[in-house]
């Protein structure tokens, strides 16, 4: 008589709608069904957000506006006078790109969050300060390296170059920022596919001994979009540092320039977590795979978005592939 023994390999966690162990901030190990429509929709929507993306009005508008308020003056024709004009520059400049792509990937960095925020009303509005903290750290680490970085030899940088871009050829700033995006933007597509289970979850091994080893990743993945950043206001203040010549300088200024950046998006999630953090809890408690999709859904919409934008929509922009559609505003 012959016995059916189950493999002890079987890959239960990864089935639909089965309670698997979680392995890091990122993978709860409640896997959802559909797996493969909730990536097809998320690439969709992050290729949707690149067609109707209008820089000038994100820049511009939204930037150039934000930043002219709370500095009093305009902040393009206004040089930078000195340390302290250029620390106070660099945070206002990092709070009026706060309306940026970068953002999505943050809010998909917290999403995890929002399931854990029980206990009173104060509880709520306290907890979710200690991982934006452990993400500050990331941020913090790069922000500072790369801006003392800039400040002994950002000179000879490809940010630094004025060059103009022309018709059918890519500008060294350009390709600093394709092969930043880039990568950023696969990275982001990759933590959404290990928070559905599609993948391996790349911080299996050291969340265990480091539980918030994935925020300070997180951190330090948001403040690499200062190495390819093309926002105006971001490459006056990347100048005046460059000139200087002073590397604690660029690191002070380039930190708070990525601090900056993510002010508004960590007040508007403490009000949320204060507000709806309970019934996010109860709501996300009946069926643990909603916080993996919504986590899922924010770093692939982020990371489409983030790489067609930068290494597909701009060559059509510069006229080195034939066409890209986009919307009459963008």
């Amino acid at each position: 008589m012959t016995q059916t023994h189950r493999s002890s390999r079987s890959p239960v966690d990864l089935r639909p709608d089965r309670a698997g162990a979680g392995t890091s901030t990122f993978v709860n190990g409640h896997f959802p069904r559909r797996r493969a429509l909730i990536v097809l929709l998320s690439v969709l929507g992050g290729f949707l957000l690149t067609v109707v993306w209008s820089a000038e009005f994100v820049d511009q508008t939204i930037g150039d506006n934000v930043a002219n308020t709370l500095l009093g003056h305009d902040a393009k024709e206004t040089p930078i006078q000195g340390i302290a004009a250029g620390i106070v520059f660099a945070f206002v400049s990092g709070i009026a790109g706060t309306f940026t792509a970068c953002n999505i990937a943050a809010f998909g960095a917290i999403a995890p969050l929002t399931g854990t925020t029980a206990g009173s009303r104060l509880h709520r509005f306290g907890q979710p300060l200690k991982p934006l903290g452990w993400m500050s750290v990331g941020m913090i680490a790069v922000s500072a390296t790369y801006g003392a970085i800039v400040g002994l030899v950002g000179t000879a940088m490809p940010q630094f170059s004025t060059a103009p871009t022309t018709p059918g050829g890519l500008s060294p700033r350009s390709i600093q920022s394709m092969v930043v995006f880039g990568l950023i933007g696969l990275v982001m597509v990759y933590l959404g596919l290990a928070s559905l289970g599609i993948v391996a979850d790349p911080f299996a091994r050291i969340a265990r001994r480091f539980p918030n080893a994935p925020m300070v990743f997180m951190g330090a993945l948001i403040a690499g979009f200062l190495i390819g950043r093309p926002f105006p206001l971001f490459r006056q203040m990347f100048r005046d540092a460059a000139e200087s010549g002073n590397p604690l300088y660029g690191a002070a200024a380039f930190t708070l320039q990525s601090l900056g950046n993510i002010v508004i998006m960590a007040v508007l999630f403490l009000l949320l977590a204060w507000l709806a953090g309970s019934r996010l809890q109860r709501w996300f408690a009946e069926r643990p795979s909603r916080l993996a999709v919504l986590t899922a859904v924010a770093f692939i919409v982020a990371g489409a978005f983030t790489f067609l934008y930068w290494d597909v929509r701009l060559l059509a922009r510069r006229e080195i592939i034939p066409w890209y559609p986009l919307a009459p505003w963008a």
